[in-house]
């Protein structure tokens, strides 16, 4: 009996839950895949990133898709719009963080947005983008969205399409070194 109670804990200390008390390092490149925009009916709202914990200077890390983003060149008809990585630190199974690129404008950056995550062996990935033009005076001048979700294997790169923009994302445990073999099965995208 006492076998059956120490089996349980175990199981109980491997499951989905325990792992989401986890760190994981998140990488994401959003690109556009065409010369073409398709603005949004509205500019991105001033309250974008909707309460999310923005990605602060401390938790970016060294990108690791690298020789993804030298595919992505406008010579291939790709234009990269933000190339970050970061570590997540989660103390529950979802999270919702705020990235963005570039030089910010009254509370607005040229690429803004929020990335929800449940994050679980498969994880759940939501993501709110914003890529903006602005007049000379600084101030909205169009905006175009990129709304989509998506699963995302853990320690595996994912094709994020949505029209003329396009990301992608991998989200690894960290520590995990067996990346840089998944990733190679993304690249069947890029060429």
């Amino acid at each position: 009996m006492r076998y059956l109670i120490h089996l349980a804990l175990l199981l109980t200390l491997c499951s989905t839950h325990a792992l989401a008390n986890d760190t994981q390092q998140v990488e994401l490149i959003i690109f556009r895949q065409s010369s073409q925009t398709i603005p949004a009916s509205q500019v991105a709202p001033d309250n974008w990133a909707n309460g999310a914990t923005p990605v602060t200077r401390e938790m970016l890390r060294s990108t690791q898709l690298d020789h993804f983003v030298k595919k992505l060149t406008p010579a291939n008809g790709y234009q990269v719009l933000l190339h970050k990585a970061w570590l997540q630190t989660s103390n529950g199974t979802s999270v919702q963080v705020a990235v963005s690129e570039g030089t910010e404008s009254f509370a607005h950056y040229p690429v803004e947005g929020t990335i929800s995550m449940e994050l679980e062996r498969t994880s759940q990935v939501q993501m709110d983008f914003w890529i903006n033009q602005f007049n000379p005076d600084a101030t909205l001048l169009s905006s175009e969205r990129f709304k989509q979700s998506a699963l995302v294997a853990n320690d595996q790169v994912t094709f994020i399409d949505h029209g003329t923009l396009g990301a992608l994302i991998r989200i690894q445990a960290q520590g995990n070194k067996s990346a840089d073999s998944s990733a190679n099965s993304a690249s069947q995208y890029l060429e």
